[in-house]
């Protein structure tokens, strides 16, 4: 996601021929658009994007389950 802002912000300073951006071939200043290309298809062939939106809803379950213990008055379970 960093390099997709990086590159709208290249295209953006290119563009408008701001600073020594100006002066740079639109190879460099599109490479952050294919690095961003890369690492989405690297992201989803892996698995690497599923696994990470499974950690999160795991995390969202355990804190509603600990918010509705604690509305019932339980207290939360210790780890030994």
């Amino acid at each position: 996601m960093y390099t997709l802002i990086l590159g709208v912000i290249l295209v953006a300073l290119k563009y408008l021929e701001i600073g020594p951006v100006a002066t740079w071939s639109w190879w460099w200043v599109l490479t952050p658009f294919a690095v961003t290309a890369a690492w989405w298809v690297w992201a989803d062939s892996t698995g690497y994007t599923k696994r990470k939106a499974m950690e999160k809803m795991d995390e969202r379950k355990r804190e509603r389950v600990e918010r509705q213990k604690e509305s019932l008055g339980m207290a939360p379970r210790r780890r030994r």
